[in-house]
């Protein structure tokens, strides 16, 4: 197939406007598909990482956006001491909007001395001295960073909570660089809150192989009589489920993938019958300088899978630089999703691109291959 690329090549630059216009569409089309794509990995990648964490979070029973769960703090005592537990972080959290935003700054309260045993997170800029030692001061991930234009030294605001930026930090987690972290006191009584003695949730750490769902149950029999009763999940199950109406939105968002490589293949397609309608003599003519059937079936199956690899390679690695540099990412509840570039998903848009191609030319191909050359001629 390929030994006909450079003639295929001529042929296109022949007919360069419609050329131009059918890559372009591809090119936008397999665009939006990455960055639909983008989302799903995002959502994915977040939760196979709190499955295999093990993790697990205590919030007050019937309780949905984090301002409304207030928890004793001195559930934190009574967890440790259950089999199974490793460690237990409580969190205050603070977030500028509850619901479904591109922009939510969420704040995550948490002790300093625990901060760096429950997440995995490497300082790119500051240091944790300066964290620890200073009650106002926050480490600030490298996507909320770079969206805010935040920098080691500088204060940051959101509302009538101020605080110092000690440090930024970047995780294998791209969801985690979406989180400012302060001192859980600092928290408690920032921003005109009066907190101190209770907390958002609990995060409960776990030793290998102990039930989850076991866990669960047992932590909330010990507090259904308590001042306060709790609802514990795994850390993946409950990020889900404060995610809520828009995992389904996200869900959604595949027929809109489906839509994109619909597009593509109904564009490259009508391209291709085009260009063959055109050179119907063409054709003809190389049929009776000994080409075969086969050979003109070739010739227009390159030309479209060519039309479609080459607006596909353009949309995706559009897409790819544009999701590197944004850092976007999508949140509600204080859970927050990042658009998460990967070279699976290029692999994926490029072999769409391919299939789509290849399917786009079959008709057109096997009119041209079977067309008549004595009335093609004649036409």
């Amino acid at each position: 197939m390929f030994k006909f690329l450079p003639y295929v090549l001529k042929t296109l630059w022949r007919h360069r406007s419609r050329t131009m216009l059918t890559v372009s569409g591809s090119a936008v089309a397999l665009f939006v598909f990455c960055f639909v794509g983008a989302i799903q990995e995002g959502m994915n990648d977040l939760r196979t990482r709190q499955e295999a964490k093990g993790a697990l979070v205590v919030f007050q029973a019937n309780k949905f956006c984090p301002a409304t769960s207030h928890l004793p703090q001195d559930y934190e005592s009574k967890i440790i001491g259950l089999d199974g537990v490793r460690d237990v972080v409580p969190i205050q959290v603070f977030t500028n909007n509850c619901r479904a935003s591109l922009d939510v700054i969420v704040f995550y309260g948490v002790p300093p001395g625990k901060l760096r045993h429950a997440r995995d997170f490497r300082l790119i800029g500051g240091s944790w001295s300066e964290f620890e030692e200073h009650q106002d001061a926050a480490v600030v991930g490298r996507a909320v960073a770079a969206r805010r234009g935040i920098q080691v030294g500088s204060k940051f605001s959101i509302g009538d909570l101020s605080i110092t930026v000690a440090g930024i930090f970047t995780s294998d987690n791209p969801s985690e660089e979406n989180y400012i972290y302060s001192h859980l006191e600092f928290l408690q009584r920032g921003g005109g809150m009066n907190a101190v003695g209770t907390v958002t949730q609990l995060e409960v750490l776990l030793h290998e192989e102990v039930d989850q769902a076991e866990k669960c149950r047992e932590i909330d029999e010990l507090f259904r009589g308590g001042p306060v009763e709790t609802d514990t999940r795994p850390k993946g199950v409950f990020q889900a489920k404060s995610l809520g109406d828009l995992t389904q939105l996200i869900g959604m968002a595949h027929y809109l993938g489906y839509a994109c490589v619909g597009l593509v293949l109904a564009l490259v397609a009508t391209t291709t019958i085009m260009s063959v309608e055109d050179r119907m003599q063409e054709h003809a003519v190389l049929q009776t300088l000994g080409f075969s059937s086969q050979q003109v079936f070739a010739l227009v199956m390159t030309e479209s899978l060519l039309l479609s690899v080459i607006g596909g390679v353009i949309g995706v690695g559009t897409a790819m630089f544009a999701l590197a540099l944004s850092n976007l990412s999508i949140g509600a509840e204080a859970v927050t999703i990042s658009f998460t570039p990967s070279l699976r998903l290029a692999c994926v848009g490029a072999a769409v691109s391919a299939i789509t191609g290849m399917l786009a030319g079959i008709a057109p191909a096997w009119h041209a291959a079977q067309t008549e050359i004595v009335s093609a001629l004649r036409r």
